[in-house]
């Protein structure tokens, strides 16, 4: 058992933090920008809950912290009585936000700085993933911290790698996001054009899923799309973040991506359409209005 806190209880670090209390037997100290939340938690979990992340962290021997954008990270971190403030050395912030690497590297610079240490740990499987504990956890950071903190993240994950130096967790998320973006247009278009022409897309799907063309996104989105239904998982506003963060990042590193960037803008399409919490599968909503 260790002396874990965690910052950020939204959809996905809410049960993330259940589980490192449920599932990894630690005790657990929890914060939240909207109290009521940490309230909750508390009241569900057991644990407690601190008024600033500075005091939450303080006697913590693992900190994770699991926010919006870097922005949010920086102020929960760095900023005015952030963990960075409260860390005890030899303390290890794991950060499960998906923010830009840049961002990764300058905290694992402040971390060292002060005696602490720093991986970045974004994570994919959605809001399912996270409630049933099934999240893959990409990481950047030295391999002796890693080895110190995987058994402490193994409470809310399925697979969990070391990907690189600090950042490369954050790029290995960049990678999982433009697949994702690719493997979904994809399947929109699919289907809009079986329908198009007359096919019965189940039959389509349980042919096709079973060669080349199979993937997670078909098996699991594909009937809720053909439903008109887009309220199962990560939001198109959410996606879009993650998104720009790749497209900042291919710019800074000479990379083409130019599906990407479409797709990009197809979802910008489907925020206008009204669709910014409909999740990423929405896609299939834009063709149908063409």
């Amino acid at each position: 058992m260790a002396n874990v806190t965690f910052i950020g209880l939204g959809v996905m670090g809410y049960p993330m933090a259940g589980h490192l209390m449920v599932q990894g037997g630690h005790a657990v100290t929890v914060y939240n920008r909207t109290a009521a939340k940490a309230e909750a938690w508390v009241k569900q979990y057991g644990g407690t809950s601190a008024a600033t992340p500075a005091e939450a962290s303080s006697t913590a021997d693992f900190v994770f912290t699991c926010v919006g954008n870097d922005d949010d990270l920086r102020s929960v971190t760095i900023g005015k009585d952030g963990v960075f403030s409260g860390m005890k050395p030899g303390a290890i912030l794991i950060d499960n936000t998906t923010a830009s690497a840049e961002v990764a590297r300058e905290l694992d610079a402040a971390a060292r700085a002060k005696g602490f240490y720093f991986i970045d740990a974004p994570v994919s499987g959605g809001q399912a993933g996270a409630e049933n504990g099934v999240l893959t956890v990409m990481c950047g950071g030295d391999a002796a911290v890693f080895e110190k903190a995987k058994p402490v993240i193994d409470a809310y994950a399925r697979m969990v790698g070391l990907m690189g130096d600090v950042g490369a967790g954050q790029l290995t998320k960049m990678i999982n996001q433009i697949c994702i973006a690719g493997l979904v247009q994809g399947l929109a278009e699919g289907i809009h054009f079986g329908q198009k022409a007359g096919l019965d897309i189940e039959k389509v799907v349980d042919v096709i899923s079973k060669g080349a063309a199979g993937s997670w996104q078909m098996e699991n989105r594909h009937k809720t799309m053909m439903a008109g239904k887009y309220d199962f998982g990560f939001a198109v506003d959410w996606m879009r973040k993650d998104l720009d963060i790749v497209l900042s990042e291919a710019r800074r590193n000479g990379a083409a991506l130019p599906v990407t960037a479409l797709v990009d803008q197809f979802y910008g399409e489907v925020q206008a359409m009204g669709g910014k919490r409909w999740d990423t599968s929405s896609l299939l909503a834009r063709l149908g209005k063409k």
